[in-house]
Order: C-alpha cells, then structure tokens, then sequence
C-alpha cells in the first residue's frame, strides 16, 4: 500500500486541495465572466500564440495552487511539475523525489476564451510517476472530481457528493466517443469515420472528457498525436487518469501499457485510448488497432 510522505494525513490533504480548488474556480468563473465582454479579451491575454494561448487565469490560478501547497506543507519532500512553469522558466525540471504535484491551471485554454465551458484545471500527486490522487475542477458546471487513490467521487461547490456511473461493457460499435473541437487531426477523424461510433461527442478539455466518461455521459476517448506535431503533456492526463483508474475505467496507449510521466520533453505522444471499464479496455484497444492497420491510418 502507498503511504503519503510523513507528516501528511490523505484525508487533510484531500480537505486543503478542495479549498485551494474552488479557490480556483472563483478565479476561472471571474475571468470567464470578463472574456464575454470583447473589450477586456486583449487584457486578459498574456501572449499572440493562437495554438498555445496563456491567460491571467492559468498565471492566478497557478500562483494560488503552489502557494497554498508551498504553505500548506513547508517541509515536505515533494516537488511541484507546473504546465505554467515549464513554459516560463529557463530551468529544466529535475525532481529527485518520488512525490510530485502535476498541475495544469487551466487545461481546454482555447474553449475558455471561447466562452464553451469546456475547461477544467488538473491537480493529480504523482509516486513514482504514476498519478495517485487526483483533482478534476470543471468550474461552469459546479463540478470537482476527485481520488483519494482507492475511489473516485465528484463534488459541488455546496459539499454534496455522488458517486461515478460508468457505463459498462460496451461493444466499439455500441459507444459514445469523446472527441476535441480545436485538437482534431485529418487522421484521427479517419479513424472515427471507419469505426462509426454510435454517436460522437466534441468537447474541449481532456479533463472534462474523462470527466464525461467517469459520469456516464461518453464511453470513450481516443487522443492521435502526428509525428514531428506537438503532443498532450504530464500535466493533460495526469489528474484525468487518477479519477478514471480509481472509478473502474483505463487508459492506456493503442498497446495496452501504462503511460509513462516524467519523461524529459513530459509528452505523451502516439495514440492514447481511455475507456469506461478497464476489463474489456485491452479488447477495445486490440480493435482499434485491427481497424488502423487495415485501413492504413496511422503508421503502427
């Protein structure tokens, strides 16, 4: 069995992140507001890059999360992976320990300029490089998803809980796929086409897909990522997979093998399957993967 590192309670850290996430979705739910009113867009903009936008919101929401983690827990061997200080920071991130925070402020950035709700911040505690507990924030619809490692349960900003309803044993055919709005490739819409899924979802964020997932409302999500493009990162599956595995759901890459974090670039490239039920995921993979090579999809 995991134990935390000395000197922290699950239960009290689970208490501390929940303030420090609905902390957050003040913010996120704040400037979501402004965004509406076109005059403010420019302001709240901190760079050009239409493919990697940055708003005040990651940075505030960045800013609140490592300081309250920071002060929180001042002498505990942990380190913090943030998407905001990856981007800028000239170090490169070199964790010794075994704990490490996975933090994306604001994942779905593109659909929360664009007013969709689709957005989410991800907060998951590596061991190991593999996610143990988790934190999925989804603000404009009063959700936050959350693992203590054995179960995943979803909350509201009042305290009341329910429990995931995850749709079982599916048959390809018979699912409902999550997909991207801005993150869709030519390949990717190919693959879905061929498999003809019996109906197709597209939604920002991968936190809120697996959030989807976890609640019932979608089967399953298939993430390609095209040689030499850019990829999704630590920070974009660590919390979402926390709350999928410990629901009873899986995700994996097309071969059926774990994904691996902390890799140097942090990227979590090739084709990436999660699904409802982890005991007929790897059967599910196997046959997305028939459908790729016989059709010539994707280079396997």
């Amino acid at each position: 069995m995991t134990k935390l590192p000395s000197g922290v309670d699950i239960n009290n850290l689970i208490d501390d992140m929940r303030i420090f996430s609905w902390q957050a979705a003040d913010i996120l739910l704040y400037y979501s507001k402004l965004l509406k009113n076109s005059d403010y867009k420019q302001n709240i903009l901190t760079n050009n890059n239409e493919d990697d936008p940055v708003t005040l919101a990651d940075l505030k929401v960045n800013e609140i999360i490592i300081k309250g983690i920071n002060e929180k827990y001042k002498n505990i061997n942990w380190d913090i992976l943030s998407e905001e200080n990856v981007k800028n920071s000239s170090k490169i991130f070199d964790s010794k320990t075994d704990w490490i925070w996975v933090l994306d402020p604001l994942d779905g950035t593109k659909d929360f300029i664009q007013g969709t709700g689709n957005y989410a911040m991800h907060l998951a505690l590596n061991y190991k490089q593999k996610p143990y507990i988790g934190f999925v924030l989804i603000p404009d619809i009063n959700q936050l998803w959350i693992t203590d490692g054995k179960k995943t349960w979803c909350e509201t900003r009042d305290g009341s809980k329910y429990e995931p309803t995850l749709l079982k044993n599916r048959k390809l055919q018979k699912m409902t796929l999550v997909t991207s709005k801005n993150h869709g490739n030519e390949i990717l819409k190919n693959l879905i086409q061929k498999i003809n899924f019996y109906k197709v979802q597209i939604m920002g964020s991968i936190g809120c897909k697996i959030a989807s997932i976890v609640n019932g409302d979608s089967d399953i999500y298939i993430c390609i990522s095209l040689p030499g493009k850019s990829s999704p990162k630590d920070w974009d599956f660590a919390a979402p997979e926390s709350i999928l595995k410990a629901a009873g759901g899986e995700i994996t890459n097309l071969d059926n093998q774990e994904l691996t974090y902390g890799k140097n670039s942090f990227e979590q490239g090739g084709i990436i399957v999660a699904t409802n039920d982890k005991e007929t995921h790897g059967s599910i993979c196997l046959e997305i993967k028939r459908i790729i090579k016989r059709n010539g999809i994707y280079p396997l």
